[in-house]
């Protein structure tokens, strides 16, 4: 099996566009260590921290919804819980280039796998 540089997720809640649209379901991409270095020269970032994810989010999601770009002025008008579930994943993917995690379950502790990309929302 071959690297595996692109994962496809469903967000919790979506993003609605200016006509009303939702989208969820969209593409994230490996980060290089570009994406993660020229975000800290963005002025935005320099003026307020917090704003580094939302620069490298909109730098590696390829594809939300039908929406023809995805920019930081998508990722700004993401509800709490997208972007919350972006950066969980983002984190997933680039630590382990995989989106399945290993969980023990609070009432037995036998482990369990769970696929984060799939939990975002159902389809």
């Amino acid at each position: 099996m071959g690297l595996q540089t692109e994962f496809e997720f469903t967000l919790p809640v979506g993003y609605v566009d200016r006509e009303g649209n939702v989208h969820k379901k969209g593409t994230m991409r490996l980060a290089t260590a570009m994406d993660e270095i020229t975000p800290l020269n963005d002025m935005r970032v320099q003026a307020n921290e917090a704003y580094l994810v939302i620069v490298l989010l909109a730098r590696v999601i390829t594809r939300l919804g039908s929406l023809p770009q995805v920019n930081t002025g998508v990722i700004e008008n993401l509800f709490a819980a997208d972007l919350a579930y972006l950066q969980e994943l983002y984190r997933q993917v680039n630590e382990t280039g995989k989106t399945t995690r290993a969980i023990a379950c609070p009432h037995c502790n036998n482990e369990l796998e769970v696929d984060l990309a799939r939990l975002g929302g159902v389809s």
